[in-house]
């Protein structure tokens, strides 16, 4: 299974939130389970704490990238065809980060982790 976590999924991972579902958590720890975190991700997350929206994230903004090797996480890049998809995806749906993930997911087959019901909209394979 390939995975790829939206922000809060993995902001909520870090912190061990009890808000992750049992199952999901199983997922991650069988062996050929694939977890994918975004360039995007890293852009979002790091802009909403320094701009004040996401405070709490301070210590996964300084930890980013020894967590997610920890987590033996994969890095995903965003290409130019994820831009272009993402500007392509149907719908009014306007967070320019949530665009990027949907359109890696659809691009890279992966499955988007999140408990976000918008995400569906735009095409991706939502699990949550």
């Amino acid at each position: 299974m390939r995975l790829l976590f939206d922000t809060h999924v993995l902001v909520w991972w870090f912190v061990g939130d009890l808000r992750i579902p049992e199952r999901l958590r199983g997922l991650v720890s069988i062996s050929d389970t694939l977890v994918h975190v975004s360039a995007a991700t890293a852009w979002e997350l790091a802009t909403k704490h320094r701009i004040g929206k996401l405070p709490e994230a301070g210590p996964l903004v300084d930890e980013f990238f020894d967590f997610i090797d920890r987590c033996n996480f994969m890095r995903l890049p965003v290409t130019v065809e994820h831009g272009h998809r993402a500007g392509l995806l149907p719908g009014d749906h306007k967070d320019p980060f949530d665009r990027r993930l949907a359109a890696q997911a659809l691009i890279e087959d992966l499955d988007l982790v999140t408990a976000d019901p918008a995400l569906a909209a735009l095409g991706a394979r939502v699990m949550w």
